[in-house]
């Protein structure tokens, strides 16, 4: 048998997670069975448990966390994997637990250089930034205004946009702006006097092109005074579409591909040390709901890692 976090119902974290005991399971011929090492814990997770995203019961109980990283346990004959292989699972589902299942063409080999806990952190944020950056097609004639810079998704977009060459101003809190210079940005806080600080930021040039992960009316006002409705890629701010601005999801077929063609770039790009996954705080089984209710809140810059204890 093997452990598995579970949620038994939506609502509070500390009422509903549970770790339940389950079969490790059984590879099927193109199949591999992953013993976690680490996993990520995203936003996302937490807003499923807590009903966000819907409360329909015939969803219960529910099985958390999207990507993975751990070291094979057993891999069907047509897999291409053997035990013992380390590799990381996006999209992965079911991922806080002992074991994970999934079919090879979500499996991709780990480099050696890249930790487990920084490796189940990359992808999901990782494809989603450079799922903004193509879409908007950065280029290192750009200046670019990305809102959230210091985030999990923000901070990718801003490494990979310097390392294009593009001029790159982020918002972010106070605390983070040492961080963005240390990137490569040009930091300035959000809230009252934004635009100014824009303007000041900017120093005469023309922003010419906008990333949101923040989807707040402040980011997307700002940027429509800025550039033109389809400069501006979000990835959050749904009730502004109307506005003319572009939100990227991975639903449409150009947002998948450049979500699959990003795997394996941001998997060397981490390894290499071109990216930084930063690792604000490890969790195992006994401790999944502070993890959880510390997650929505404030917190340390960085990822929250599953680790299975």
């Amino acid at each position: 048998m093997a452990k598995k976090i579970i949620a038994t119902g939506y609502g509070d974290p500390a009422d509903v997670l549970a770790v339940t005991d389950v079969d490790v399971p059984s590879p099927g011929p193109t199949d591999v069975v992953v013993a976690v090492r680490a996993a990520g814990l995203n936003p996302y997770d937490v807003k499923l448990v807590r009903g966000v995203m819907g409360t329909k019961p015939e969803k219960l109980p529910l099985s958390l966390g999207a990507e993975v990283a751990g070291v094979v346990h057993a891999a069907g004959a047509e897999s291409g994997y053997r035990a013992g292989d380390e590799v990381v699972v996006y999209p992965a589902a079911a991922a806080l637990a002992e074991y994970v299942l999934a079919d090879a063409d979500r499996v991709h080999r780990k480099p050696a250089d890249l930790g487990f806990a920084e490796a189940s952190s990359l992808l999901l944020a990782g494809v989603t930034a450079v799922d903004t950056l193509a879409t908007l097609g950065v280029t290192g004639d750009d200046v670019l205004l990305v809102h959230g810079g210091a985030g999990a998704v923000g901070s990718i977009v801003v490494s990979e946009a310097v390392a294009a060459g593009a001029t790159v101003i982020a918002t972010a809190s106070d605390r983070n702006h040492d961080h963005l210079r240390e990137s490569g940005a040009v930091p300035v806080a959000y809230g009252e006097g934004l635009a100014e600080a824009i303007t000041e930021a900017r120093d005469g040039k023309r922003v010419t092109g906008v990333i949101d992960t923040v989807g707040t009316d402040e980011a997307i006002d700002v940027s429509l005074d800025l550039v033109a409705p389809h400069r501006i890629v979000s990835v959050a701010a749904w009730g502004r579409v109307d506005d003319g601005i572009v939100v990227v999801d991975g639903s449409s077929e150009q947002s998948r591909h450049h979500r699959r063609a990003a795997v394996e770039p941001l998997l060397e790009d981490a390894a290499s040390g071109r990216i930084t996954v930063e690792i604000a705080r490890t969790f195992g089984f006994d401790d999944a709901a502070e993890a959880f209710d510390e997650l929505l809140g404030a917190h340390p810059r960085g990822k929250y890692v599953f680790e299975p204890k």
